[in-house]
């Protein structure tokens, strides 16, 4: 089956390497860098797989049906599916995720292929597959979420949690298809899984064929959800902290509740990434005419953890003449290259408000300055300069320096 992907990120290239198993498929980017580094067998982004995928195709040409272009023709033409992983960033001017390149990616397609089953993979507003297919006139497209973490994209996919799909009910050709699609995913994902049990008794990967706006409504949820553990766990650490309580103790007794659980609960500066910022947004404006009081406070609790942790280093340093705060990686995640979006951001932004010098650690940057501040890859100049070093996850190149590293990572883990 050949199978066009539209996007190189994080989601596009783990489905297209998943699909690329045993499907012939054709990854498309508007950026030349990138292909040019995919053709010649390096990824674009940092996942081990990914890499360990792109090695296995170099050494063995046949290993894998995957190629990469520039040419959308070359890529649409007589696939049988088209996989829309484009970027969709949260406006906040429009209270809505900028879904231009979405639109961009299906006129694309229907340029050079009327036939192709188009699966947008881009995480989108709910309701708006539905909306697209009216407007459009185009009843060929469908919606499946992703659910993957950064840096273990790949592996994500081909030992998934669930895989969902959204097509309208009514519609036999597009429910078929999706079917079809799931079929694709399920097949793909490593063959451990197909045998495996689940929690709940069943056995193999949980499959879900649902309406289009349930589907997105499923992404939606499910990562405002994992921001409001992480919310709820950093105003837990808050409250510790303010009181003068054993942060660490008291996580340890909540998560040993079976029903609660050990996981997601380390404290750090807020949650950031791709995806809970601006799914957690973008659901609570879906929330508009809906009555709600948590979709809300999930947002704005990320909002006053940052300024509380700019206001603890602030008064680590308020005695201190012409003191740099040292800001220990722009990194959200052990093993990701990605900082969008990142926690320690906000962190910055505030302290420079306040007049206060920054300087960042970021090896992976190539810029020499980041939202003003000088950067560098240089450990131990960043260590020795640094008054006091502000780390959102903590790692064992700072212990020899471990007296001056403010930070709320308690458990050493993501």
């Amino acid at each position: 089956m050949k199978i066009a992907v539209a996007g190189t990120g994080y989601v596009g290239l783990s489905i297209a390497f998943l699909l690329a198993q045993h499907q012939e498929v054709t990854a498309l980017d508007i950026v030349p860098s990138k292909i040019e580094q995919l053709q010649a067998g390096i990824s674009p982004i940092k996942d081990a797989q990914i890499e360990a995928f792109l090695s296995r195709q170099q050494q063995d040409p046949s290993a894998l049906h995957f190629s990469a272009t520039l040419d959308a023709t070359a890529a649409y033409e007589n696939a049988e599916f088209a996989v829309i992983a484009t970027p969709t960033n949260y406006d906040s001017e429009q209270n809505s995720f900028d879904t231009s390149s979405v639109e961009a990616a299906i006129e694309a397609v229907r340029a050079v292929n009327a036939q192709a089953w188009i699966v947008i993979k881009s995480t989108i507003p709910v309701g708006y597959t539905e909306r697209i297919r009216q407007s459009m006139g185009d009843s060929r497209i469908l919606f499946s979420p992703e659910f993957l973490r950064e840096g273990k994209a790949l592996a994500d996919n081909l030992h998934p949690s669930r895989i969902v799909v959204g097509a309208p009910q009514e519609d036999a050709a597009a429910w078929q298809a999706a079917h079809t699609f799931a079929e694709l995913l399920r097949q793909e994902a490593d063959p451990s899984e197909r045998d495996r049990r689940n929690a709940d008794g069943s056995q193999g990967i949980p499959t879900l064929v649902v309406g289009t706006t349930e589907a997105e409504a499923i992404k939606l949820f499910a990562n405002t959800y994992l921001a409001l553990r992480v919310a709820y766990f950093n105003e837990l650490d808050t409250y510790a902290a303010v009181r003068g309580l054993d942060t660490r103790a008291i996580i340890q007794g909540v998560g040993l509740d079976p029903r609660i659980g050990s996981y997601y609960n380390n404290p750090s500066f807020g949650y950031g990434g791709y995806c809970l910022p601006k799914d957690s947004k973008q659901l609570l404006a879906n929330y508009d005419s809906v009555p709600q009081n948590l979709i809300t406070a999930i947002v704005e609790a990320n909002r006053t953890r940052k300024h509380f942790i700019a206001g603890q280093v602030l008064e680590r340093i308020e005695d201190i003449d012409q003191p740099v705060v040292g800001v220990y990686r722009l990194t959200m995640k052990e093993d990701s290259d990605n900082f969008r979006q990142s926690a320690v951001q906000d962190i910055i932004r505030e302290l420079k408000q306040n007049g206060v010098r920054v300087l960042i650690y970021e090896p992976t940057l190539a810029a020499q300055r980041f939202l003003d501040c000088p950067v560098t890859a240089d450990i131990d100049s960043f260590k020795r300069e640094s008054t006091l070093i502000v780390a959102n996850c903590w790692n064992e190149q700072l212990a020899d320096v471990e007296s001056k590293v403010y930070t709320r990572d308690l458990l050493n883990h993501d």
